[in-house]
């Protein structure tokens, strides 16, 4: 394995086929996961770790329903700061990764700098976290809000081999 960004330089098939099972299910036994890319127990847990450490695995985590849990609004949040030196992208980063209702951050191009995924219990619990985001020293200058209506497609992996169009072509 190699550092940075060039990772899939290295990955073999297998390490691949490898990646894309555990995507679909994360909870295989290694003696499965090995009959599925064709290795041994041990040969497989050898790249099953090495892969760990080389940063290109990192983790698994259970897929809950949480409306079944609790209620649950999800609130995609479009917020451009009001100056974009390096500084107040670190500093508004590093509140966001400590508010627990932020479940996915992203730093985008285009009209506003970041996409924020939030789940609160409710339409009032969110306008009580944008009106805190927008009066604290988070730097923010606009927040718009898109409400989930509902959920169409659920994220359970990224393609390992690329993107297929619908006639199976790259």
């Amino acid at each position: 394995m190699t550092r940075g960004n060039d990772h899939f330089s290295v990955l073999d098939s297998i390490d691949r086929r490898i990646l894309q099972t555990l995507q679909e299910n994360a909870r295989i036994t290694n003696q499965a996961l090995a009959e599925t890319v064709n290795l041994s127990p041990s040969a497989c847990l050898a790249r099953v770790r090495r892969l760990e450490a080389a940063g290109v695995l990192m983790g698994a985590h259970a897929a809950v329903e949480i409306e079944r849990v609790q209620p649950t609004v999800v609130v995609f949040a479009e917020v451009r700061l009001a100056s974009h030196r390096p500084q107040d992208f670190a500093r508004f980063e590093e509140k966001i990764r400590a508010l627990p209702q932020v479940i996915e951050a992203a730093q985008v191009s285009g009209s506003f700098d970041y996409l924020l995924k939030v789940a609160v219990p409710d339409i009032n619990a969110w306008r009580i976290l944008a009106d805190s985001l927008s009066m604290e020293d988070y730097g923010i200058a606009q927040i718009t809000s898109l409400i989930r209506m509902g959920e169409v497609k659920r994220f359970t992996g990224y393609p390992i081999d690329g993107v297929r169009s619908p006639n199976g072509k790259r």
